[in-house]
This record gives structure tokens, C-alpha cells and sequence, in this order.
């Protein structure tokens, strides 16, 4: 797969609507293509999960991959951000947070994504100007 390997790859959750807002909030942030996109329901994103995570089954996280490292929960957001630039980056003040107690609130969040932003039935399909930015 050329684009995973020049880019790094962002897979979440395609019936999340808060997930969606993510990906929607990072395309225009990031003018210079720094991010790919998957939805980890896609036959993309569940090809590259199968190659890269073995299968990892189920997800409920954002997942972030740089080369051959993955990251996931409050890391996989937190290094999406610091890639930003300011004043995005700057919220990477937050590693001083023990990963464990990052990860809890992360985990608390997407435990309750679908309760308080809702969900849709299928993966939305990008617009015209941002369909080059998902891996297909």
C-alpha cells in the first residue's frame, strides 16, 4: 500500500459522529497532506488493521500510524496534534499527564461518543475536495 507508507494513517471510526468531526477538523489544519484517512469499517481501513494489527478485532479508538509505529487512545491524539503546529501543539502539554490517567478520560469519552454525538448507520462518504485525502 503506497499511501501507508508515505503518509502517516489515521483510521477511526466512519459511524461515529464524533469521529467524523475529527477527521473533519483535521483536513483543513493540515493543508500540506500530512494525514491519510480510514475508516476502520472500510475495506481499506480493515485491510490495513488486518496487515498492521494483526486483526486487532473490534476498535473503539482513534489509531494513529507513523511508519511501522501505532498509537491509539490519548498518544494517537496527542501526536495528531503536536503534527498540527500552534497553536494546536500546544496542547501536547498534556504528556505530562500519566498515560493511564489520559487514556481513562479517553476511554470514558469513547464509551459514551455514540450517546452524546450520535451515530450513523453507514461510513460517510467524503466530500469531492477530500476524497484524495482517504485511502481507498
Amino acid at each position: 500500500m503506497a499511501i501507508a507508507e508515505q503518509a502517516a494513517i489515521i483510521l477511526f471510526d466512519g459511524v461515529c459522529n464524533l469521529c467524523n468531526g475529527w477527521v473533519r477538523f483535521l483536513i483543513p489544519r493540515d493543508p500540506n497532506g500530512t494525514f491519510r484517512f480510514a475508516a476502520q469499517q472500510s475495506p481499506a481501513g480493515q485491510a490495513i488493521i488486518e496487515e498492521r494489527m494483526r486483526g486487532a478485532g473490534e476498535l473503539s479508538s482513534v489509531i494513529l500510524i507513523e511508519g511501522n509505529a501505532i498509537y491509539v487512545e490519548s498518544d494517537a491524539v496527542l501526536r495528531i496534534l503536536a503534527r498540527l503546529g500552534p497553536p494546536w501543539s500546544w496542547i501536547t502539554f498534556f504528556r505530562i499527564i500519566p498515560r493511564r490517567v489520559r487514556d481513562g478520560c479517553y476511554r470514558f469519552i469513547a464509551r459514551h461518543r455514540y450517546r452524546w454525538f450520535g451515530r450513523t448507520e453507514v461510513c460517510q462518504v467524503p466530500s469531492a475536495e477530500m476524497r484524495s485525502r482517504f485511502i481507498e
